[in-house]
């Protein structure tokens, strides 16, 4: 028994030993020495790493190093600017010492010597600077925040806006006044020679958190502020636009986004063949010595930024702060200059991040004005900690407190959060926005300027509009007059009304449209996240493929079009619907409605009968279930009166609905399915502008008579139409399946910034092509089943409706956009379906648009 119980202790000591030893060899560990081959002496801040990971150290200042890990290597890599990259074999799972001499490039890192005479010719070969920032490329993934495996901090975001130089004698005359209060607010310190006078602030406090495994984010609002204009200005669209234009700026991204534009940062991989660098200085700061490293756009008029970096010489190549600006030669509208400055601070680890962002810009409506509006953004990071683990739920997306309650935070907590000061101007922004709010001149000020920038007149509970939709015309109603309203938060925040009544001189008949909607959020149902219940009344006209929505139909500038327009229905439309978005930008809809249309002037509804005898229909009658889903994740929008704008961004929007038509229920005479889908996306190519590229796809299972099938969005007007098919004729085209593409390219003028005159007239080149794959199946085809509604033919029996064939119908254009800084024109070219009656084969379009 004795010596049983020895041998199994024997054998537990034993694997205890082995299990050691094994754990211990795991670990590979290096010791080493690095020096100069040619003098032998030690060098600092050289880089060694095991090659493939990213463990790694950088050597002291008598050049010894030490690294370890855990992971299986074959060998380490050693790097120093000015030399040559060297690998060296090690042994897995053993302590082992690699003395290494490091030999000097072709061209290592020396003085800039500025010699009279010829200047040499600028090249990327055998160049210190393109060397550089090659490594500054090679080594940005690691010294990006989430290089770690946990990253915490605070974020204080303000961004104020201000007119420039504004006279103080504005202020004595009469009619400015009563706003002198406005006037004597004036910051002359923040920007030398700049007198700003600032009208807009905002301000937002955010704690972010990010854990490496498993991969989560989450950023929590704490507290939010913004001024208050009151009326029409949505002040929080605003916040969302400005932060648009002067978004927030990553230097290790490949692009800057600017403006609405993207810029190539400097140190993009591709940076090298658009910038030129030179190194200009070494500075020390903090006991660290630093690189100042310049740059500059190859060609001035390229969306491209100059400036400096400061590289650090540690190894790591870090960024440890920037300074950049936009050239004046570059094609932008509405700027005089913007400035971009950063500044990172050290982790206990040596590397660096970003602490403290700050970008100023002038704006004006013509360059080299004195006034204008100066916008400043500063962004500042605190309380930054790194591989500080916490628990799950902190990285679980709940929100503690209320949208509500971070948008109405006491001045105890601003005082406690700011990680930065408001100066005595900014500090008056929101007492004296709120005293122009409640002055009864500005507010009549604004109540006009939103009659005519948006359309509506504001009568307190009640406002009247739109104006545009006032007067209009066709071919079939001929004047048509319209007049309405709806009713505003003043009444209810809960219950919503919204009508209009129509005339027309020729046919003398009367239209209209009445609404009700009940709200169940007390915000109003045009402001997000929307959720309502809504029943409405339409009895109006439209032509088939081309019923917009109420308040576009009837515009006076869609009246005018080309060629023929006298197929026209009228439309008796009952709907109730529901809509329900969340804060995720996820959002449904789901509708019921029932449709009496009615065909009037050249358009008919004819079938053959039983005995073969063709006979006219006055009335189609359908009823029908729609669910629509949307899902923009990352939107956000600025709010309008009617409509929502969305601020572009690289993230899609998906769409996917549903359809179905019921027979016999409220005399509904037909049954279907429909299916529906859609991407929208807009694609930065950099220095090469933009693409909006739109996918869609559509199915209908079922048989059903022209009017209710697919009829594409064609546009005879003179103005170019993004979403519609700008060559194709009303009714041109029906399908029960289709599949299309829209391509919008915008070059961002990166052509015609190569042409001496063009450049000088910040012309922009744009191209768009737009193709619809699709067909009629044999069961909707009217030739073969004779009792469906013939497709409409003209007084001389040409078809006008067709069937979309095999062959997909195709349209391109050619643009210039930019001129005068708002108008596009294009010239548009079919390029399918030539042979059909009254087609153009050519085109010119022109949309009018503003943008930087």
């Amino acid at each position: 028994m004795e010596f049983k119980f020895s041998y199994r202790k024997l054998l537990s000591l034993s694997a205890l030993i082995f299990a050691s030893a094994f754990a211990f060899a795991q670990n590979t560990i290096v010791t080493g020495r690095v020096t100069d081959a040619a003098d032998r002496k030690p060098l600092a801040g050289v880089a060694v790493t095991f090659a493939g990971t990213m463990s790694g150290s950088t050597t002291n200042t008598n050049g010894e190093y030490r690294i370890i890990t855990d992971k299986v290597v074959t060998q380490i890599k050693v790097s120093f600017l000015g030399y040559k990259d060297a690998f060296y074999p090690v042994k897995a799972g053993v302590t082992q010492a690699i003395n290494i001499r490091l030999v000097t490039s072709s061209s290592p890192l020396k003085e800039v010597l500025v010699k009279s005479g010829k200047k040499p010719k600028y090249r990327n070969k055998d160049n210190p600077a393109v060397e550089l920032i090659r490594k500054v490329i090679e080594n940005k993934e690691k010294n990006r925040p989430k290089v770690y495996d946990y990253v915490e901090y605070k974020e204080y975001d303000k961004m104020t806006f201000s007119l420039v130089n504004v006279s103080s004698s504005f202020a004595d005359k009469k009619i400015f006044r009563p706003y002198k209060f406005m006037f004597d607010n004036r910051d002359s310190t923040s920007v030398p020679g700049k007198s700003l006078l600032p009208f807009f602030l905002s301000e937002k406090v955010s704690q972010y958190y990010y854990r490496k495994q498993p991969e989560k984010e989450k950023t929590t609002t704490l507290g939010e502020k913004t001024v208050n204009f009151g009326g029409a200005i949505d002040s929080q669209g605003l916040d969302v636009y400005f932060k648009y234009i002067v978004a927030k700026v990553d230097i290790y991204d490949d692009d800057v986004f600017l403006l609405g534009m993207t810029f190539l940062s400097p140190i993009a991989g591709n940076s090298p063949t658009f910038y030129k660098f030179f190194i200009t200085d070494t500075v020390v700061v903090n006991n660290q010595k630093l690189v100042e490293l310049s740059f500059t756009p190859r060609n001035t008029s390229d969306p491209l930024l100059e400036g400096k970096l400061y590289v650090t010489l540690d190894g790591n190549y870090a960024v440890q702060g920037d300074d950049l600006t936009m050239n004046n030669h570059i094609n932008v509208n509405f700027l005089n200059y913007m400035k971009i400055t950063q500044a990172f601070e050290q982790n206990p680890d040596g590397r660096y991040h970003l602490s403290k962002s700050n970008i100023l810009a002038n704006f004006a409506l013509t360059q080299g004005r004195k006034g204008g509006m100066f916008g400043m953004r500063e962004i500042v990071y605190g309380n930054y900690l790194v591989n500080t683990p916490h628990p799950d739920s902190t990285y679980q997306h709940t929100q503690t407190a209320t949208q509500e309650e971070t948008e109405h935070r006491s001045e105890q907590f601003w005082q406690q959060n700011r990680l930065d000061t408001l100066t005595t101007a900014e500090s008056k922004v929101y007492k004296n926005t709120d005293s122009l709010r409640n002055m009864k001149s500005f507010q009549r000020t604004l109540d006009w300027a939103t009659f005519f920038l948006a359309g509506y007149k504001d009568e307190k509970w009640f406002e009247i509009g739109p104006s545009n939709a006032f007067y209009s015309f066709n071919p079939i109603e001929g004047t048509k007059l319209r007049f309405g309203g709806r009713t505003t938060p003043l009444l209810s925040k809960r219950y919503y009304f919204e009508n209009y009544v129509a005339y027309g001189t020729t046919d003398k008949k009367f239209k209209g449209f009445l609404s009700a909607t009940y709200s169940f959020t007390d915000k109003s149902i045009y402001q997000f996240p929307q959720n309502y219940l809504r029943f409405n009344f339409q009895y109006d006209t439209f032509i088939p493929g081309e019923n917009f929505q109420f308040v576009d139909e009837d515009n006076l500038l869609l009246s005018f079009k080309r060629g023929n327009n006298t197929k026209f229905v009228y439309d008796l439309n009952y709907r109730l619907s529901y809509v329900h978005e969340f804060e995720n930008h996820f959002s449904y809809n789901a509708a019921f409605q029932t449709q009496n249309l009615s065909p009037t002037g050249s358009l008919y509804f004819q079938n053959y009968n039983t005995a073969g005898q063709l006979t006219n229909t006055h009335n189609l009658l359908a009823t029908d279930l729609s669910l629509g889903l949307r899902y923009a994740p990352g939107e956000q929008f600025y709010q309008g009166k009617i409509y929502r704008y969305s601020v572009p961004s690289p993230h899609p929007v998906l769409y996917l609905d549903y359809d179905e038509g019921f027979k016999n229920i409220l005399n509904g005479q037909y049954s279907w399915q429909k299916l529906h889908a859609r991407i929208d996306k807009r694609f930065f190519f950099s220095v090469f502008g933009y693409a909006d590229v739109t996918t869609e796809a559509g199915h209908l299972f079922g048989q059903v008579p022209y009017p209710l099938l697919d009829l594409f969005h064609a546009n005879q007007t003179y103005s170019y139409q993004i979403y519609s098919y700008n060559l194709m004729n009303f009714l041109e085209f029906a399908a029960d399946h289709y599949e299309s593409v829209s391509i919008d390219q915008h070059f961002q003028g990166f052509f015609f910034n190569k042409i001496p005159l063009l450049k000088k007239l910040k012309w922009r080149e744009t191209a768009s092509l737009k193709a619809i794959y699709g067909g009629l199946s044999n069961e909707n085809n009217p030739s073969l089943h004779p009792s469906l509604f013939q497709l409409p033919i003209a007084g001389n029996g040409q078809p006008i409706t067709y069937g979309l064939g095999n062959t997909p119908y195709v349209e391109g254009s050619v643009g210039i956009e930019n001129i005068f800084k708002f108008v596009r024109i294009d010239l548009v070219h079919r390029f399918t379906y030539l042979d059909h009656p009254d087609v153009a084969k050519w085109g010119i379009r022109t949309l009018v648009q503003l943008s930087f």
